[in-house]
């Protein structure tokens, strides 16, 4: 499929192209580059956690007394350890031609990055497939493992990988470059305005693209974009839209930073993107899918990206085809297109409660999770898109609908059985003996001294008695919703159980072991905790 839609946006592409006069371009491909984040931690503090062996996500774990607040992890130096780690693992990308070129820490403790040059989408794809297997392999190598979870530990940055697409010619052309004056490069605008009507068209698709599990806990917070799909062009590319649609002429107004330093030069503001809240924004030549997360093959959003643009390119393409005077009818589609598409246009704020209520003004599709956005591979307009350009056959994707929902109720189930391993053999027991020393400790001081301030014992042993029983509660609830989920065979209706239910008892169940946590000794918590995980690479 990814194949089949390179060829189709080819295509299309080329048809644009005869129609600026440019007759010697062959071929127009799609490049990506493909920025992957990345969780370090120790492999003997790994090996302690079942919840990262068997789900790549913390199920339990009570927030470490220090985070990201500082952003130290982020502008800090990275460390030699982890150095020596970047420095094997990019010369083995190397050995198999994996341009590996950036890596730096990212935002969250233990959390890192690499990016490599652009490539042609389906080579992007493999090597980026390469990738996450060479970093896993090596990471062993140096008594480490590699999380590529997107979200393997709560209230802190969850991990994407940023999908940065364009469209370049195969002499060297990158079609997504506005050039000196966008208002001037008619091509270019006629590229990117067919790329905003793709996206608002088809917002529902982009975002079953990304959709996962894991990605379920990242979107809408902490860098990660929100589930409602926008595009963010930047101040000045949406000025032009605007003076395009009004009929104005548009002088740019790139403003300066005044340093205030005789000693330095004042320098212009970049008008590319600032917007780390943005699923979809234009970042200088290329757009940046930030929606993908970290363990997603990346086939599927590209595939989705080049079909949905060919087809607009396509349509493109038919009208002005057609027309005797082809600037004027360029103009004229141009301002069409921005009239009707310009509600996916958004520069503000996607974490804010008022874009929600903007988004639903606007009309745009706000799918909160997985299990709300898999039927949009299925829906009319979708399979009529597919179909047209033959990347995908109505069968393929009813039967990858069905894949989707099943491999989403089973990543659940892994999660919820792990939860209750995890509580009914090592943290209640482990709790429950420990409430027990302190009761024991605070008689044995009462029968010794009489008069002897036990608050301490008895205020614990109190509380720890209450979380004990909440989280016995918690247990008999999940498994019980656990067993009646057995009798339900639809893999929609099933998605749907997991979604509303089992999720709920989970959530519900970690926030009593959670605050258990914090009244427990280190020594007698059965797990590393938080602080060891992020902060145990030195």
């Amino acid at each position: 499929p990814l194949l089949r839609s390179m060829d189709v946006v080819s295509d299309a592409a080329l048809r644009i192209l005869r129609l600026f006069g440019n007759t010697t371009t062959k071929r127009v491909v799609a490049t990506v580059g493909a920025e992957q984040e990345y969780f370090l931690v120790n492999k003997a503090t790994y090996d302690k956690r079942k919840d990262l062996i068997f789900t790549g996500r913390t199920l339990f774990g009570a927030p470490a007394p220090k985070g990201q607040e500082l952003d130290d992890h982020y502008f800090g130096s990275i460390k030699d350890r982890v150095a020596n780690y970047m420095k094997d693992l990019d010369e083995h990308m190397w050995k198999l031609g994996i341009t590996s070129k950036t890596k730096h820490n990212e935002v969250a403790p233990a959390q890192h990055e690499n990016a490599p040059i652009f490539a042609p989408a389906n080579l992007a794809t493999d090597q980026n497939q390469l990738t996450m297997e060479l970093m896993k392999k090596i990471a062993l190598e140096h008594d480490l493992v590699c999380l590529l979870h997107e979200k393997p530990f709560a209230g802190i940055n969850g991990s994407g990988k940023h999908d940065n697409w364009s469209l370049s010619t195969d002499d060297g052309q990158n079609l997504l470059d506005p050039g000196k004056s966008p208002m001037e490069n008619a091509q270019f605008l006629t590229f990117l305005v067919a790329i905003i009507k793709a996206v608002d068209e088809y917002s529902d698709l982009l975002r079953l693209s990304v959709a996962s599990a894991g990605n379920d806990h990242r979107l809408g917070a902490n860098e990660a974009p929100p589930a409602i799909i926008s595009i963010f062009l930047g101040e000045e590319l949406e000025n032009v839209i605007e003076a395009l649609e009004e009929g104005r002429e548009y002088t740019s107004g790139h403003s300066m930073f005044n340093v205030g330093v005789s000693s330095l030069p004042n320098f212009p503001k970049d008008t590319t993107d600032r917007n780390r809240t943005s699923p979809f924004a234009f970042t200088g030549n290329k757009f940046e899918f930030r929606s993908a997360g970290s363990s997603l093959n990346i086939a599927g959003p590209n595939t989705v990206l080049n079909t949905i643009v060919a087809n607009s390119l396509t349509e493109f393409a038919d009208e002005l085809e057609k027309a005797d005077d082809f600037n004027a009818a360029l103009h004229d589609l141009l301002v069409k297109n921005i009239k009707a598409h310009k509600r996916i246009i958004f520069n503000g704020n996607g974490y804010g409660a008022e874009w929600l209520v903007e988004a639903e003004k606007r009309g745009l599709p706000n799918l909160k999770t997985t299990v709300d956005a898999i039927p949009a591979l299925t829906a009319e307009k979708n399979v009529k898109v597919f179909t047209k350009f033959g990347v995908y056959s109505e069968v393929e994707l009813h039967a990858r609908q069905e894949i989707n929902y099943e491999n989403y109720s089973k990543i659940i189930n892994i999660e919820a059985l792990t939860m209750l391993d995890m509580a009914r053999k090592d943290i209640l027991p482990a709790m429950s003996s420990y409430s027990a020393e302190l009761a024991s400790d605070a008689a044995a001081k009462t029968a010794l001294l009489g008069d002897a301030d036990c608050s301490y014992e008895k205020e614990s042993v109190k509380s720890l008695c209450a979380l004990i029983g909440a989280t016995h509660r918690g247990v008999k609830k999940l498994e019980d919703d656990l067993l009646a989920a057995k009798s339900v065979t639809a893999p929609e209706a099933l998605a749907d159980v997991y979604k509303s239910t089992i999720l709920d008892d989970m959530r519900a169940l970690r926030i009593s072991v959670d605050e258990m946590e914090t009244l427990a000794s280190a020594k007698a918590w059965p797990y590393p905790c938080y602080g060891d995980l992020l902060f145990g690479v030195r």
